[in-house]
């Protein structure tokens, strides 16, 4: 299992559309991907879920990933929560 602490810095966007794009990404990993808050364990695949949290600028979040790809799924949500401007 891979775990990165991760602060958050996404464009402002008043929609779902960076949960949207988020949940696109972590479906591109065979892993199992999960996002934790101090109180929330959420699925990075399921936009139920995350639509459940908020990615506020400056929060830090712990991604865990695990599988086989586990390594490159961790890296990539975290580049995508601290350099996502969805166009």
């Amino acid at each position: 299992m891979r775990k990165c602490d991760v602060v958050v810095n996404v464009k402002e966007d008043k929609d779902a559309r960076p949960i949207a794009l988020l949940v696109q990404t972590a479906s591109q990993f065979e892993s199992s991907i999960y996002i934790d808050t101090e109180d929330k364990h959420v699925n990075a695949k399921s936009i139920m879920g995350m639509m459940t949290l908020t990615l506020e600028n400056g929060r830090t979040l712990t991604v865990s990933a695990d599988g086989i790809d586990e390594e490159a799924a961790c890296e990539r949500i975290r580049e995508f929560l601290t350099k996502a401007v969805p166009q």
